[in-house]
């Protein structure tokens, strides 16, 4: 039974102190967290200082797609999700294209940004004037905190103004260009930003020949963009169109990649369609991304952000029919690392990039948006002919019987009897009963 009542200090409660701070039933409910938590108390204290209050840990299925032909090299992708039928699809499509040229990426871009965000209440003119002088002070400022990064071949690579003050009242922008080589880079970028921050103050507190109303130069943050449109990536995958012939039994080639074409311009032009259309590649970049330690909730805030700028959010990819050539293409922002963070910190993650051979950012940009577009090919491939629900509910079958507490032998003549027929819960359901009505 939960409890109702405010805690105070929560924070500073132990372990045990959090459970029964927070239920009547501690003993039963802290047996069961318990259940949860790694015997190699080592990487348990490690994972506990990961994040705040942690009482257990919460289990996601890591599996592997295998078999995925990137630019000729051949790669077995870790992911981490709980969806049924994700990795399945995911793999279903390497196995195809690996047998028709694979799949093509290339990196197009790796600028990051940030901004500082202020209002200048004097003149433009003044601001513009001023603006040499003060990038010169914001490079030697920052000089020490970009030295690492700058021996990598990374750093700051570009400071501009950007005025918004017809958005808002005197508000200007300082927007900085990162390349983070190949760490995620946000604490780097966040004290960059915070130190520019702190330099304009100076500056502009103590610049000589400013009038008094030029020198209140409102800082009011500065921070990091999760939106990288400059960190861009491309996949695609194409064949001759009689190469698709039988893809699904009794379909040309021809049929399927029209038919196929048709139903990616649906997500282009129809944003209920493109939501649910760009959420397929989401189930493979998340998944990529969970497994390798990176952040998730990034990656998809920057991509839905690209979906939607040309003022109509849509679909993240595009097929072609030309030229008897089927071509599918992914092109998305990503803002990647596989240095620092989860990446080196978490046992699974660093297994992950392991088993992609210790990618570097680039290479682990070009797997992952790869990943979601085999994704996105095997569930429109299913839609456009056997319908979505055929195979996913194939593969939530295991789900169903878990759930119905079904034993070994139930499980087997389950498999069994819906091998050919359609699956939902009342069908699975009703054949458990009877199974057990018969055994009494």
């Amino acid at each position: 039974m939960k409890r109702k009542s405010i805690i105070s200090g929560f924070s500073k409660l132990s372990r045990e102190e959090k459970v029964a701070a927070l239920t009547d039933s501690a003993d039963k409910i802290k047996a069961k967290l318990d259940s949860f938590r790694l015997q190699n108390k080592e990487q348990q204290d490690l994972l506990d200082e990961i994040s705040e209050n942690t009482l257990s840990n919460f289990y996601l299925p890591f599996g592997v797609a295998p078999n995925f032909l990137i630019n000729k090299s051949l790669y077995h992708i870790p992911m981490v999700i709980e969806e049924s039928s994700v990795i399945a699809a995911a793999s279903r499509s390497a196995k195809f294209w690996s047998n028709h040229g694979g799949f093509h990426a290339r990196v197009i871009s790796v600028v990051k940004s940030g901004q500082v965000h202020f209002l200048w209440k004097g003149e433009k003119v003044r601001l513009l004037d001023l603006l040499p002088e003060l990038k010169y002070e914001l490079y030697r400022t920052t000089k020490e905190l970009t030295r690492n990064m700058r021996q990598r071949g990374g750093g700051i690579q570009n400071i501009r103004l950007v005025d918004l003050s017809h958005e808002m009242e005197n508000y200007y922008q300082l927007h900085v260009d990162f390349d983070t080589v190949d760490s995620m880079g946000a604490n780097f970028i966040n004290s960059c930003l915070e130190q520019m921050a702190q330099t304009m103050k100076k500056f502009f507190k103590y610049y000589q020949g400013l009038k008094d109303i030029e020198r209140e130069c409102e800082i009011i943050m500065s921070i990091l963009s999760n939106y990288t449109p400059d960190c861009l990536v491309e996949s695609w995958v194409e064949c001759d169109i009689e190469e698709l012939d039988n893809i699904e039994p009794g379909m040309s080639g021809r049929e399927f990649a029209e038919k196929f074409s048709k139903a990616s311009k649906i997500a282009e032009v129809d944003v209920f369609r493109a939501a649910t259309h760009n959420k397929g590649i989401f189930n493979g970049i998340d998944a990529v991304a969970l497994a390798t330690g990176n952040d998730f909730r990034a990656i998809e805030a920057n991509g839905h952000v690209w979906a939607a700028k040309s003022g109509k959010y849509k679909s993240l990819t595009h097929a072609s029919v030309s030229n008897n050539r089927f071509k599918y293409k992914l092109t998305i922002p990503l803002s990647l690392g596989t240095v620092g963070g989860l990446t080196s910190l978490h046992p699974l993650a660093k297994f992950g990039l392991e088993l992609l051979g210790k990618p570097s950012a680039k290479e682990l940009m070009m797997i992952t948006a790869t990943a979601g577009l085999a994704n996105n090919f095997g569930a429109l491939r299913s839609l456009v002919t056997t319908g979505i629900q055929y195979g996913h509910m194939k593969m939530h079958l295991s789900n169903l019987l878990n759930a119905l507490k079904a034993d070994y032998e139930e499980k087997r003549q389950a498999l069994e009897y819906f091998a050919h027929k359609t699956v939902s819960y009342s069908e699975v359901e009703s054949f458990i009963k009877s199974i057990r009505t018969k055994l009494r």
